[in-house]
């Protein structure tokens, strides 16, 4: 069984809507996939329609949090999409990533980089309900400020770069708690190695269920130790690629399997 456990759609800054994103999952060999969009769950029910008889689809959503100024998120599986809280969650989200965008234009502006908000909600497409850096991103290309993608966020909008701006709503025990009310399992997204290690106890005491320990750009041998910290703590294991476009390869060409992540899947009902 092929799984992958981080995927994003249109409805936040993924290039495919979700139902073309299970198409490509199936296409890609994939057997189990959660849709994991920023700070919303809208696209769900559609992936979930799509993948009927064909491809399991966890229902997810990646929630944006900071911690000691350091910006850290939390997915939540096996999500109840309609839950109020986590309803009301998404729609307040939804405002504060405009917000944040118009002042990464801002920043951008006085770099002489002048993108049009428009132009970013074009990129975006109708269905997206959560405005993010990748849409940002293309944007610069289609104006030619950057070559790539992957460009475009070394010079401009990475973590590190002179127009970014990090998002954040609750904080990261809150993000565990709404995760848990909306009868989910709550996990570390793409943690660095250094953070983890320092955070994991306290997180676990907020009642953290697991962390992402396989992901197809880190270094093995941190997997294996963010692996081993996670068992020593009795937490789950999960792993996933955070694809959102062509620009990360073709979907399916990387994966973890049940040996690596199934007592996930079995906590998950799977």
């Amino acid at each position: 069984m092929r799984i992958d456990l981080h995927l994003h759609s249109t409805a936040s800054d993924g290039s495919l809507s979700p139902s073309a994103l299970v198409c490509a999952a199936r296409a890609g060999g994939l057997h189990v996939i959660a849709l994991t969009d920023h700070d919303t769950s809208a696209g769900v029910a559609e992936a979930c329609a799509a993948g009927v008889g064909s491809i399991h689809v966890i229902s997810g959503i990646e929630l944006s949090t900071m911690h000691e100024g350091a910006e850290v998120h939390v997915l939540g599986y096996f999500v109840d999409p309609t839950h109020p809280r986590l309803v009301e969650y998404a729609n307040s989200a939804e405002e504060a990533r405009h917000e944040r965008m118009r002042d990464m234009l801002g920043r951008l502006n006085s770099l002489g980089v002048s993108i049009p908000y428009q132009e970013v909600l074009d990129v975006a497409g109708p269905t997206a309900r959560a405005i993010g850096r990748p849409h940002l991103a293309r944007a610069l290309v289609q104006r030619g400020y950057a070559h790539s993608h992957a460009d475009a966020f070394d010079r401009f909008i990475g973590d590190a770069g002179p127009a970014y701006l990090p998002i954040s709503l609750v904080n990261v025990r809150e993000a565990i708690e709404l995760i848990h009310d909306a009868g989910g399992l709550a996990v570390w997204a793409h943690p660095r190695p250094e953070v983890f290690h320092r955070e994991l106890r306290r997180f676990a005491a907020w009642g953290l269920d697991g962390a992402e320990c396989f992901r197809p750009r880190a270094d093995a041998s941190d997997s294996l130790r963010l692996e081993a910290a996670c068992k020593l703590n009795r937490l789950l294991v999960t792993g996933g690629s955070d694809w959102h476009g062509s620009w990360h390869g073709r979907l399916g060409t990387w994966s973890v399997s049940c040996d690596e992540v199934g007592a996930f899947l079995e906590r998950g009902g799977i």
